[in-house]
């Protein structure tokens, strides 16, 4: 198995334009999810990159997952940035394995930058906090759909 590039939005389904109200006759496409991951070590405190998403990216999650390398001290927090703005943060809450997700803010602006990441490619980062972490690390994983830089996922018509 291997790994392949493609550009833009990738549209699956069987049909494509609705041309009646029976099914096989209603568009049924839809884009693909994707996910880029990184090792996040807990007692790195300077901003580090995710990911680079594609421009007019739409971000559908972002988890931590613990799989037994547990952390001391006080609980981390990961603060996920799109650009300069927090998008939300992960809070593991025990030094146990698990998986963790991402509670978004609750500005509108700011969960603007996860319906579409912008009109250029987003650098999004991540940088942790807690008090007297030194050890652990887990993955770090976020999902997206790729769309067209205006955030369109498909042509408004054939």
């Amino acid at each position: 198995m291997g790994f392949a590039t493609h550009l833009g939005p990738w549209l699956l389904g069987t049909v494509k334009e609705t041309t009646g109200t029976a099914v096989g006759t209603v568009r049924n496409t839809g884009a693909t999810i994707v996910t880029q991951s990184v090792t996040a070590t807990f007692a790195a405190t300077t901003a580090t990159t995710l990911a680079v998403l594609p421009a007019g990216s739409y971000i559908t999650s972002v988890q931590l997952a613990i799989d037994g390398v547990v952390f001391n001290g006080t609980s981390p927090v990961l603060t996920i940035k799109n650009g300069s703005t927090t998008i939300g943060t992960v809070t593991p809450t025990s030094a146990t394995g698990g998986i963790y997700t991402m509670v978004g803010t609750t500005t509108v602006a700011d969960l603007a930058l996860l319906t579409n990441v912008g009109s250029t490619d987003a650098t999004i980062t991540y940088t942790v906090s807690g008090t007297s972490v030194t050890t652990g690390s887990g993955k770090l994983i976020i999902a997206y759909v790729v769309r067209n830089s205006d955030g369109t996922a498909f042509p408004a018509s054939a």
